[in-house]
């Protein structure tokens, strides 16, 4: 059965991005079938993916709106995308006079779940209809969150939102777990907060082991490679194979 799940924040630079890429190259090097999905107008999966936004004539947001065929892209390090480009704001504008909006994208995907294992979808940074539709179409979120007390703090609200999704249009919603991101082991607040949230957080989900602050990450993307394509003995590789490998028990 597949997984469908969001890699949600609501706010930017926690990593949603690369954990998305890097998850489902791991989830494919174990010989599943992946499928990545960019739900942001500003398109950093697509871009980290290697593709240029601006020369896509067909995107996500043609298959929301116009219910047009996916356009995905096939073997990109062994996982397929959809892509997003900018037309994916102007979509988000016009989804607000559409009926039963919050469906869109989980219909769209109903042709092709039994051709994956999972789905892994990149949600926008904001609580917006683009985020609603991704929880909508998913069974489980996934959460990253910088061990930041500003990301910490805005931890109330995002839960708050997914338990809206819940409780009026996907019920079957489920929290696959918190990933402390960009963590620096030597910062002082860096190791409060990762506390705090393995206090606090550890109570209603899994909390998986924290991701490294590593410009490594940054210079993998400007590759278009997986982290661990460019860097296989980085650190932070054994950290994601841990979390894919956790995901992969997910029911």
């Amino acid at each position: 059965m597949v997984q469908v799940i969001t890699i949600y924040n609501q706010s930017g630079g926690v990593m949603k991005t690369s954990l998305t890429m890097n998850l489902g190259y791991h989830l494919a090097q174990h010989t599943r079938k992946v499928l990545l999905i960019d739900m942001d107008p500003q398109a950093s999966l697509t871009i980290f993916m290697g593709l240029e936004p601006s020369d896509l004539e067909q995107t996500v947001a043609e298959s929301i709106l116009n219910e047009a065929p996916l356009m995905i892209h096939r073997g990109i390090y062994g996982m397929d995308l959809l892509p997003s480009n900018i037309m994916l704001s102007a979509a988000e504008m016009q989804l607000t006079s559409v009926m039963a909006r919050e469906w869109r994208l989980k219909r769209a995907l109903e042709p092709i779940l039994d051709d994956y294992d999972f789905i892994l979808i990149d949600s926008p940074p904001s609580l917006g209809i683009l985020s609603v539709l991704s929880l909508v179409a998913s069974s489980y979120v996934l959460v990253p969150i910088q061990t930041q007390y500003k990301s910490y703090k805005g931890t109330e609200l995002l839960l708050d939102s997914v338990r809206q999704v819940q409780d009026y249009v996907n019920p079957d919603l489920k929290i696959a777990g918190i990933v402390p991101t960009i963590y620096a082991a030597s910062n002082a607040q860096d190791k409060a907060i990762l506390g705090a949230i393995q206090e606090q957080l550890a109570k209603i989900t899994q909390i998986y082991p924290p991701i490294p602050r590593a410009t490594a990450f940054a210079d993998a993307s400007m590759e278009h490679q997986p982290l661990a394509v460019h860097s296989p003995s980085h650190a932070a590789v054994k950290v994601l194979e841990s979390i894919a490998k956790s995901m992969e028990k997910l029911k």
